[in-house]
């Protein structure tokens, strides 16, 4: 995932202990729904500094009103299959429901993976090449049509047209057979052999190696129904049939979304979602301090990006007593970072790219995202601390030298064939401020040692879509440098560094291994993983091999292991820190204004 604690997390199969208008009047009746977070009905406040962490602020079962968002930047796509952002994936289950999902819970429990459209998690085969899920009997989408296990085959075989849906992960492409599948749109009469359906609520994905990891795959919104007669493929986002708790009302794209309810909606059978709101609504394109300002004033709910305040909101809220006490700080499952290219001239020498490793300022790095309390701490792994087969090394003197190694970085120039430096092209997301602060800090300290960084502005709509997820257009524009984040796909190694390293992964768009890394001692240790009967030991240790030999590789420059902080609103009610995303969860937020 794009995006996004304190993890503590077991390999394999295992779980982790570890986004503008006021609001509208609404009715006090409750909808009798109270979902997993073990909601009492009160709305007596308990907010505190941190209490969203492990806890649920203004827990409530209260109806009606409007559930207020905004972002400063435009999604990749709303459409559940088309999207890789991690707010997107946490904001899709008001209207996307995919086989299994994360537990609604604050803390560590959030980390549960439970089934969702499914009845239960997968059932595997004693050879693990198979796995059957069985859909609830009687769901309905939100035009009244039955829900099958039809709808969920076809919404994988469509994000098998990279032309048509550029973004989202490529885990059924890598897992499944059919390797010469096109895709619905490419072939209409073609079939995803890989993915059958014996009866209207039964489906089988055959794999081609065992993979433990299964049940997380399908919590991806990939697998949230899509009705064949009803796609419109890249304009499906517009209006997607929904089969979570809200509809799409009206969608004018990258500028506002209105949901409502779904009327078929059954809570019962989706217990991880609520559906208090009457109506909820994001705002695409606004300034990142108007949104803090309206969030401050209580004009705005959440901020669906879900990466924290900015700069001037943080010292308002971390100065005020009353402000902080509607405030969360918390470690959360995210990596900023660096890709470093390595097809583009001069990075396609190692030399090169250790060189922009040694002279990197970790400090203004850091400082770029909101210095050591709000901001993070320097990394220098692409393991999170406490995942499972993290170990702490520094190859590059991050955390010895955090203001940067000119020394080391002169010697790997000498190496690279570069002593006087060399210039190269670096791409970042113009519409995070964050983002903006962190290329100007590392074009400052590369010029130390002559490397002269050419910052290249991007949308974050389309920045993997057209710009530094699409390789032909990285190789022609000289994009040696790009700037990133990563939250793990799910708790474990592999949802943290499958899509970002390992070779097969590099697709011509919405790519997400953006180094372009294709190392075949990284590669062998992924297909290693699927063995059958790993023990966690052997699991992690294997995480942490890979983790190294990328870092050898110098594929990433790590910046920080993310913390954020986050602002509620006091009219927000069921407020609390999902783990999996690092945000509030937005499947069951609810207001009282």
């Amino acid at each position: 995932m794009r995006r996004r604690r304190s993890l503590a997390v077991a390999a394999g199969a295992a779980v982790a202990a570890v986004a503008l208008a006021a609001c509208g009047g609404g009715s006090s009746s409750s909808t009798g729904s109270t979902g997993s977070t073990g909601s009492t009905g009160t709305t007596t406040s308990n907010a505190a500094y941190n209490a969203g962490v492990n806890g649920v602020v203004n827990p409530s079962t209260k109806s009606g009103g409007t559930l207020t968002l905004a972002m400063s930047n435009t999604p990749d796509s709303l459409d559940p299959g088309n999207t890789y952002y991690a707010w997107t994936w946490n904001f899709t289950r008001l209207y996307a429901t995919p086989l299994t999902t994360f537990k609604s819970a604050p803390g560590a429990a959030g980390n549960t993976l439970v089934p969702a459209l499914a009845t239960a998690l997968g059932q595997t085969s004693a050879d693990g090449l198979t796995w059957t899920y069985h859909i609830k009997s009687g769901l309905k989408f939100s035009d009244g049509e039955p829900i099958t296990s039809a709808d969920v085959k076809y919404a994988v075989e469509r994000t098998y047209d990279r032309s048509v849906l550029a973004n989202g992960p490529n885990y059924f492409q890598t897992l499944l057979a059919d390797p010469g599948y096109k895709g619905p749109y490419k072939d209409p009469t073609g079939d995803l052999t890989s993915v059958t359906t014996p009866d209207a609520n039964t489906i089988v994905f055959h794999l081609v190696a065992p993979f433990p990891d299964f049940d997380y795959v399908v919590s991806i919104p990939q697998t949230a129904p899509v009705p064949k007669d009803k796609d419109t493929g890249a304009n499906y986002q517009l209006d997607p049939v929904s089969s979570g708790p809200y509809e799409m009302q009206n969608y004018t794209l990258n500028k506002t979304a209105t949901l409502v309810p779904n009327p078929n909606w059954v809570p019962t059978e989706d217990p991880e979602a609520k559906q208090l709101n009457s109506k909820v609504t994001i705002t695409f394109n606004v300034n990142a301090d108007t949104i803090d300002n309206e969030l401050l004033a209580g004009t705005l709910d959440v901020d669906a990006a879900g990466t924290g305040v900015q700069s001037a909101a943080r010292a308002k809220i971390l100065t005020s007593n009353s402000l902080k006490a509607d405030a969360d700080d918390t470690i959360v499952p995210r990596l900023w970072f660096v890709y470093l290219n390595t097809k583009v001239a001069p990075l396609d020498n190692v030399a090169c790219r250790q060189a922009i490793e040694f002279a990197a300022n970790k400090t203004d790095l850091q400082s770029a995202y909101g210095g050591p309390v709000a901001g993070g701490d320097i990394a220098s792994t692409l393991l999170l601390p406490g995942m499972g087969g993290y170990t702490p090394f520094d190859y590059y003197n991050a955390k010895s030298q955090p203001a940067g190694d000119v020394t080391d970085a002169k010697k790997a120039l000498a190496t690279c064939g570069k002593p006087n430096g060399f210039t190269v092209a670096a791409a970042y997301r113009s519409d995070r401020p964050k983002e903006v602060a962190a290329a100007t800090a590392l074009q400052a300290s590369l010029a130390k040692v002559g490397i002269t960084l050419q910052l290249k502005p991007f949308p974050s709509g389309s920045y993997y879509t057209n710009f530094a997820g699409a390789p032909n257009y990285v190789h022609q524009h000289d994009l040696g440098v790009d700037f990133g984040g990563w939250a793990p796909d799910w708790p474990d190694g592999f949802g943290m560094m499958d899509e970002l390293i390992a070779g097969n992964t590099i697709v011509p768009t919405g790519n997400t291994n953006v180094s372009e890394l294709n190392d075949p001692v990284i590669n062998n240790a992924f297909t290693s993983l699927k063995k059958v009967g790993l023990t966690t030991a052997q699991i992690n240790a294997i995480y942490g091999q890979i983790d190294q030999q990328a870092m050898k590789d110098a594929a990433i420059l790590p910046e920080v292991y993310s913390k954020t902080l986050l602002y509620r609103p006091a009219n927000l009610t069921n407020a609390y820190i999902m783990a999996p995303y690092g945000m509030y969860n937005y499947a069951v937020l609810g207001t009282t204004g």
